[in-house]
């Protein structure tokens, strides 16, 4: 029986069950600690395979389209935040301030990697410069995301760490086991390209045990009180105008500073979308353990709406007609990656 196209994919239902769980079954007393060393343990893991995936040859194959990826950060880093800051008194007002704290946060993250490539590939883009951005960004966030929570939310908003206690535990937490991952990657890339599917339900099931974590320390602290219906309903509208407006900058800047149409596409899918996989475990480090669930309900909302969109985006652009993709601004931009370095075209939907 075909799946209906209106039910969620199996990783947005597992979602919306584990804050369920954390709702009714929140985490409290002695075995808070025992669910924390957990989470830690998942964040670290899923930090380590990330690594172990992310090929440094298709990092170099995109690597010279310079002009690309800088208006790529620019966007992601500098004109996504200044969005979220710029229409706090058109947005704030439609939702309560710990949300749109969470919303701040949301325009501070890297960019997603693998759905950008894959929807990248699906749209006929440059493969190549998307890996090389998206892989990238996320490096870029670890130290760019932890100062601009510091500039922008620390200094109006308490329960967030500062930018330099916020950058050593990411190092210690996240970046050294991706730096593992990355040094071990040549002897077993092989072995987790054996075992792709069970992987997958490993990263999947550390996020998902880092969003029961959270949301269990949001419950005890009466995040349901403190969150009420139209307040959500506000939420969707704000992330639904970000998006909006993010689409429209990454195309038009893109088309008039005079990007083929491929580079194009990667300028829109890799600037315009906001990381799951890792703001979730950014947010367990940056933010008091009370104040997540708030901090990433704004971040889970726009992740959806991002991938929904993006793919009828995506599948929008695969249907213009082929032709010889023009040359690009940048030597070199347009080379593939090396084989089995491009991503699977489907999206994953963790990231």
């Amino acid at each position: 029986m075909p799946r209906p196209r209106f039910l969620p994919d199996d990783f947005t239902l597992a979602l919306v069950g584990v804050v369920l769980l954390a709702s009714i079954l929140p985490a409290r007393g002695g075995f808070v600690p025992v669910v924390d060393l957990l989470t830690t343990v998942a964040i670290s893991l899923l930090f380590f395979l990330h690594g172990a995936k992310l090929s440094r040859e298709a990092i170099i194959a995109g690597a010279t389209h310079w002009r690309l990826h800088l208006l790529v950060f620019a966007s992601t880093f500098v004109v996504f935040p200044l969005v979220g800051v710029a229409l706090r008194p058109v947005l704030a007002p439609l939702v309560t301030p710990e949300l749109y704290r969470g919303v701040l946060f949301l325009c501070m993250l890297p960019a997603t990697v693998q759905s950008a490539i894959a929807f990248t590939s699906v749209a006929r883009g440059n493969v190549a410069a998307a890996v090389c951005s998206a892989s990238a960004s996320t490096l870029i966030g670890t130290f760019v995301t932890p100062v601009l929570v510091s500039l922008l939310v620390v200094r109006h908003h308490p329960g967030a760490a500062g930018a330099w206690s916020s950058i050593g535990h990411i190092m210690l937490q996240l970046m050294a086991p991706f730096a593992a991952g990355q040094l071990l990657r040549r002897w077993i890339a092989p072995w987790l390209a054996r075992h792709g599917t069970a992987l997958k339900a490993v990263d999947q099931g550390s996020i998902l045990l880092v969003v029961y974590t959270a949301f269990s320390a949001a419950v005890v602290q009466g995040l349901w009180q403190q969150v009420p219906a139209l307040a959500l309903a506000g939420l969707l509208v704000v992330c639904v105008v970000i998006l909006g407006l993010m689409l429209t900058w990454t195309s038009q800047s893109a088309r008039r500073l005079g990007f083929s149409e491929e580079d194009r596409i990667t300028v829109v899918f890799c600037g315009s979308k906001k990381s799951l996989a890792s703001g979730i475990p950014m947010a367990s480090v940056l933010f008091a353990p009370q104040a997540v669930g708030a901090i990433v309900l704004p971040l889970m909302l726009f992740h959806q709406i991002q991938l929904m969109v993006c793919a009828v985006l995506a599948r929008r652009w695969a249907k213009r007609p082929q032709r010889e993709p023009a040359p690009s601004s940048d030597r070199g931009a347009a080379r593939e990656p090396a084989v089995g370095d491009a991503a699977e075209p489907r999206p994953d939907w963790s990231d």
